[in-house]
């Protein structure tokens, strides 16, 4: 699944025209990044989920062979990344990859999905989230968002502090987190919340360089990066 519902505020002024995930980075737009990545992968079926400027996004996807592309309709209500991915599950398989629209990565020796897929252990997890340190993290100021023990058990930054591992946007979902779910908008911390409190909630270290695209800053210093590989 590709979250690709959001409002783009942070990508404003860019997307008062466009929606966030049409905004071009190195000649394309970045939801192809995405898609792109899950088809070298060998994924054949991708749900994207639509809200704000949804007829663009649509008429772009419809161009595509692939992967094949299933659109998930939140034009009536935008439903958050947790709410939006339970709206999409008859569609989903389980396991299922879910990303982020507004990520640009490099894998390392092995593809991203290849990472996630090696590590992925149902009996022991409900979602195994892509990882990468602040030294292979571009664009990103922030204090990083969870600490990592050695088997791989997530828990979250605390408060004032700076944890070594920051969410790339990309994971591994087992069907399973999202029983019981709320009804409407929510956020997949949710979930996350009560998989941590399981000791279900896994990470992996990226293996690669990963950028965050959330700004129209961000944009320049991606490309120039892209351009040197």
């Amino acid at each position: 699944m590709v979250l690709a519902a959001g409002m783009g505020k942070r990508m404003r002024p860019l997307t008062a025209t466009q929606p966030k995930p049409m905004v071009r980075v190195a000649g394309k737009a970045l939801v192809d990044h995405a898609l792109d990545k899950l088809a070298d992968a060998g994924v054949a079926r991708a749900v994207v989920n639509v809200h704000y400027l949804a007829d663009s996004i649509e008429a772009h996807l419809a161009e595509r062979k692939h992967p094949q592309i299933i659109i998930s309709d939140e034009r009536e209500q935008l439903l958050e990344t947790g709410g939006g991915i339970v709206k999409a599950a008859e569609h989903l398989p389980d396991p299922f990859f879910c990303l982020n629209s507004d990520n640009i990565w490099l894998d390392g020796p092995v593809n991203a999905f290849a990472d996630l897929s090696a590590f992925w252990d149902a009996d022991k997890m409900d979602a195994l989230l892509l990882l990468v340190t602040h030294k292979a993290a571009h664009n990103f100021s922030g204090k990083g968002d969870f600490h990592m023990d050695a088997e791989g058990q997530l828990r979250r930054r605390q408060s004032g502090r700076i944890a070594p591992y920051i969410f790339t946007g990309i994971q591994l979902i087992s069907t399973r987190l999202m029983r019981d779910a709320p009804d409407g908008a929510f956020s997949t911390n949710v979930f996350w919340t009560r998989a941590i409190e399981e000791g279900r909630l896994y990470g992996t270290a990226f293996t690669g360089q990963w950028f965050e695209v959330g700004t129209p800053q961000a944009i320049r210093p991606t490309e120039e990066a892209l351009s040197e590989v």
